[in-house]
């Protein structure tokens, strides 16, 4: 009984792989959805809609970009958690939904077990910024201001929980010092209020300030990536002005929902480095202060563990939870 067992366990997998590579062989055969949980127009929708536009072509069929926004991503995020792991639904995860809300609040998916990884394509570095009144021309100058007065100054996020919030967070415990938390509803509001004067540092992505250092109205210290942008190669990075291992930036990667065929995550990737190794359409994301990255399937599967455990660590550290 026990030989037949094996066997029959056998040839129930042996159909079952058999089933997956046919099903791969075949796809794609009709549409494929790609769940954004943002409303249009935001950092990740934008990215998606950019890498979905290329990848469709490379597929030979249409990719249907659907914005199902709400609860800081987690609504859209869910819907794909729970759909059919066919391939035919894909979600732009990012983040936010994946790496730091699962870590400060509770989400109706786990965010390691019920996706499958198939491949990064951006990373968003972020910059810190000061109202130009801050008597501090760079990092070193603002740390040795905020330990000489804790608790006097304020800096902003746009959201408690957010990835700015975190990515503040961290920089504060690494630097040793105490500021006042002043979160907002998105990130518009709160640059805007550093540049007033109201507030007086924040991180922030590259488009949110960009206007800004611009126009004289915010001053930039420093990226937060380990490496300077190959955009911004003047703007020296937080890790080499006085925090050495400081490497934050927020990401956007494709995901699947758990248990599809490896066969097409597989694909998926491999088609998603194609595109992105096209030197005109990386440039395209420089507009945005983007870096386009990729990876495999099991190399982004070991990178979203790195950062649940990073964001989680951090929001230990700093008490963060939202109820």
């Amino acid at each position: 009984m026990h030989r037949i067992a094996i066997a029959v366990w056998s040839i129930a997998a042996g159909c079952a792989i058999a089933a997956g590579a046919a099903s791969a062989q075949s796809y794609p055969n009709h549409p494929i959805k790609v769940v954004v949980p943002w409303p249009p127009g935001q950092a990740t929708d934008v990215a998606a809609r950019m890498v979905s536009d290329k990848l469709s072509t490379a597929l030979g069929q249409p990719i249907v970009v659907d914005n199902r926004a709400g609860a800081g991503g987690t609504i859209g995020s869910d819907a794909v958690a729970k759909s059919a792991p066919d391939g035919y639904t894909l979600l732009a995860g990012s983040s936010g939904p994946i790496s730091i809300g699962p870590n400060v609040q509770t989400v109706p998916y786990d965010p390691l077990k019920d996706f499958a990884p198939i491949s990064l394509i951006v990373q968003n570095p972020y910059l810190l910024v000061v109202n130009p009144s801050v008597p501090a021309k760079n990092v070193k100058e603002l740390i040795a201001l905020l330990k000489a007065n804790p608790g006097k100054y304020q800096f902003s996020s746009s959201g408690a929980g957010s990835t700015s919030h975190l990515l503040v967070a961290m920089f504060n415990h690494m630097a040793g010092v105490e500021a006042v938390h002043v979160p907002y509803k998105g990130s518009s509001p709160s640059v805007n209020d550093v540049a007033s004067g109201l507030i007086t540092y924040t991180l922030e992505t590259v488009p949110a300030v960009n206007s800004y250092v611009s126009s004289g109205r915010l001053r930039a210290l420093a990226v937060s990536t380990a490496k300077r942008l190959g955009t911004l190669p003047d703007m020296p990075t937080i890790a080499e002005s006085g925090l050495p291992g400081y490497d934050m930036f927020a990401w956007v990667g494709f995901l699947a929902p758990a248990g599809t065929p490896s066969a097409i995550t597989e694909k998926l990737s491999a088609d998603i480095r194609k595109v992105l190794q096209d030197p005109d359409f990386r440039a395209k994301f420089a507009v945005f202060g983007a870096e386009p990255t990729t990876n495999t399937p099991a190399e982004f599967a070991r990178f979203l563990q790195e950062q649940s455990d990073r964001y989680g660590s951090i929001a230990r550290e700093a008490h963060i939870h939202i109820d």
